[in-house]
């Protein structure tokens, strides 16, 4: 048995240092714009395979959460598998089920699209951002033993006496479902919705959240369409809600911090950095991070602390929240004005992106794009760079959207600026093609369209 144990401990150890060497790019992994999945579902680079997979798996974990594993043998109970003939009307009943939670997931995702900035103008405000941050932190400490967070009994003594066993009921059960179990999807579907509202993109919203309530309704299907049993309560929902828990605390850290100073650059590059994460959480859950047990002994609950601090030290440390590694920086302005003169001046094209604090993909730009040297290279040697801070929509950034084009964020314009002074007066503002960049695209095809423009 002890050997099992830290066999166990290993594996995840392993898992978590893997991932956080990973983590920064794993969902910036585009499908690429001319592969199959892509096209079908109208997705840019910025949006990949692995952003599918991740978001199910979010789901998976989110259904073993206290707000929704109660209510799974209660649901179940009502169109469950219960003998070999009914088994094909159980499969029926369940993925109806679990569409209906994919509907309201998906309705949530598709008008977080159609909202645009105006949701997450509201994600901006630091008051705004301070409550979600104190409600994550909640909800993470209730995750560690804190305290319960479970469907009050009168609810479950109700649910138990429903007898339905119709489509139109198990599709209703499902919406329901989607609504009971919001105090767990909630920090998922800020991060995920927040997202999708700087895209605009209702088909991405559609897709994502899709995925994410077809992993939350995995095992409603698996165990309405079989005769399996759900395993009981132990050592494994543990480490399952440890798991969210530390996500749940990193989630809101991540939160706060753009609201205060940024650290200074490490004296360490990108690769350091990404192995000392990985190692320094390797040990943490090798330590027992993920294992161990608040409701233990006094000596046990103290190594759980350290070593979940150690844990959220190695997630920050990857996530920049002690500094970011040392990598050249382009030398932005800040003035449009300024920016066309030095334009004008030096017969450079000029560079102009259009980002936000509250704008998740402008973030992955600016970290997987515009941090890298050949990229930094690059817009030195072509273009004058020019940022546009949209975080706080003032008279002075909606004439500048409204003169660009400007739907949404992010956006980054590459403008030829090739008539020599007196005749130019304004860069070639490109309505579309390599000069129009609206989403996450890799270093590797930004420098091409840098060329394609100059």
């Amino acid at each position: 048995m002890a050997n099992r144990k830290w066999l166990v401990r290993i594996v995840l150890a392993l898992g978590a240092a893997a991932l956080l060497a990973g983590l920064p790019g794993l969902l910036t992994r585009g499908v690429g714009p001319d592969a199959d999945l892509s096209s079908r579902l109208g997705l840019t680079g910025g949006v990949g395979a692995a952003t599918f997979a991740v978001l199910f798996l979010a789901g998976v974990l989110t259904s073993l959460t206290p707000c929704v594993y109660p209510l799974i043998p209660i649901t179940v109970g009502v169109f469950g598998a219960r003998q070999a003939e009914h088994r094909a009307r159980s499969v029926a009943l369940s993925a109806t089920y679990v569409g209906g939670i994919a509907v309201t997931y998906s309705g949530l995702g598709v008008f977080a699209a159609l909202s645009g900035k105006a949701f997450g103008s509201v994600l901006s405000s630091p008051w705004v951002v301070g409550l979600l941050a104190i409600f994550l932190v909640a909800l993470a400490a209730s995750l560690f033993g804190a305290f319960d967070l479970n469907l009050p009994a009168s609810v479950q003594e109700k649910l138990g006496t429903v007898r339905g066993k119709g489509f139109a009921h198990a599709l209703g059960m499902g919406l329901v479902a989607g609504i009971v179990a919001a105090p767990c999807t909630g920090p998922v579907l800020a991060g995920v919705l927040t997202y999708v509202a700087t895209r605009r993109s209702a088909l991405l919203g559609f897709w994502m959240l899709f995925s994410y309530a077809l992993g939350m309704g995995l095992l409603f299907f698996v165990l309405g369409a079989t005769s399996l049993k759900l395993p009981r309560s132990g050592a494994w929902m543990e480490t399952v809600k440890s798991v969210l828990g530390v996500a749940l605390v990193a989630a809101a850290l991540g939160l706060l911090l753009p609201l205060l100073p940024r650290p200074e650059h490490l004296p360490v590059g990108p690769r350091v950095l990404a192995i000392a994460a990985a190692a320094l959480a390797f040990a943490a859950v090798l330590a027992g991070a993920l294992n161990l047990s608040f409701h233990a002994v006094r000596r046990e609950q103290a190594l759980k602390a350290a070593t979940l601090l150690l844990l959220l030290g190695a997630v920050g440390l990857r996530l920049g929240w002690f500094g970011t590694a040392r990598v050249p920086e382009i030398p932005w302005l800040h003035d449009e004005r300024a920016a066309l003169e030095q334009a004008r001046a030096t017969g450079k094209g000029l560079l102009i992106d259009f980002s936000a604090e509250w704008c998740a993909a402008c973030k992955e730009l600016d970290l997987h794009v515009f941090s890298q040297p050949e990229v930094k290279a690059a817009v030195v040697d072509r273009f004058v760079p020019l940022r546009i801070d949209a975080t706080e929509e003032t008279d002075e950034v909606s004439r500048l959207e409204a003169k660009y084009g400007v739907p949404g964020l992010p956006t980054v314009l590459l403008m030829a600026c090739n008539d020599p002074p007196p005749q130019q007066t304004e860069c070639a503002v490109p309505q579309d093609g390599p000069g129009r960049v609206t989403g996450f695209i890799p270093p590797a095809e930004m420098i091409d369209r840098m060329r394609r423009v100059q």
